[in-house]
């Protein structure tokens, strides 16, 4: 199902996800007409300590990647935040972030031990993947520490593996998934995430 973003929103959205919102070294695009004031990003050890308001993309433009190349991001969401089930995870294939047409592909996974690939081409967000499927990969949220996950996308060739923990839970073909441009990080809204670590790096053809 898709839906579509008033014009108005829009242009809220494109004049809030200008460079200088950035935040320890990110970017952030809030959906709609959020603001990223309402999204903290604080360099904390390991990596950066992450909370949304409204739901969010995160990014840095030296993360893009091109032709045959993977995105891993281990992200610990921390206790309570998972407890409304709002999902997290990475984006890939990223153009005009800052833009009306923003276009990227984003894998997220729930607290509640399920998974989910989406894509948003402009105001229009479509899912690629039906439902919201459960894995015995994922780590499921838990009220005495956090819920750590490692999440990485491959892209080869023709086809896009989508990954937790190391166990494929789906692959795509990559005309219909999306491919080179900004990788960063997805967040919906009132999430509290440690991200440990990111990376866009050369995968094997």
């Amino acid at each position: 199902m898709q839906y579509r973003i008033p014009g108005f929103l829009l242009l809220s959205a494109a004049l809030a996800a200008v460079p200088v919102s950035a935040q320890a070294g990110w970017s952030v695009r809030p959906d709609g007409s959020g603001r990223p004031t309402d999204v903290k990003v604080v360099a904390a050890q390991p990596g950066w300590k992450m909370t949304t308001g409204p739901a969010a993309i995160l990014y840095r433009a030296a993360d893009r990647g091109a032709g045959n190349y993977r995105v891993t991001a281990k992200i610990a969401l921390l206790p309570g935040a998972g407890a409304h089930q709002e999902a997290y995870g990475i984006f890939l294939g990223g153009s005009d972030l800052a833009k009306p047409g923003q276009s990227y592909t984003y894998f997220i996974i729930r607290g509640d031990g399920t998974w989910k690939v989406k894509r948003r081409r402009g105001p229009d967000v479509g899912s690629v993947t039906r439902g919201w499927t459960a894995n015995p990969a994922i780590v499921r949220d838990r009220p005495d520490g956090p819920a750590v996950n490692e999440i990485t996308v491959i892209l080869g060739a023709q086809n896009v593996r989508f990954l937790v923990n190391g166990q494929e839970v789906w692959s795509g073909v990559r005309s219909e998934v999306g491919g080179d441009g900004i990788a960063g990080i997805r967040l919906n809204h009132n999430l509290s995430i440690q991200l440990e670590s990111f990376a866009v790096s050369p995968a094997k053809p």
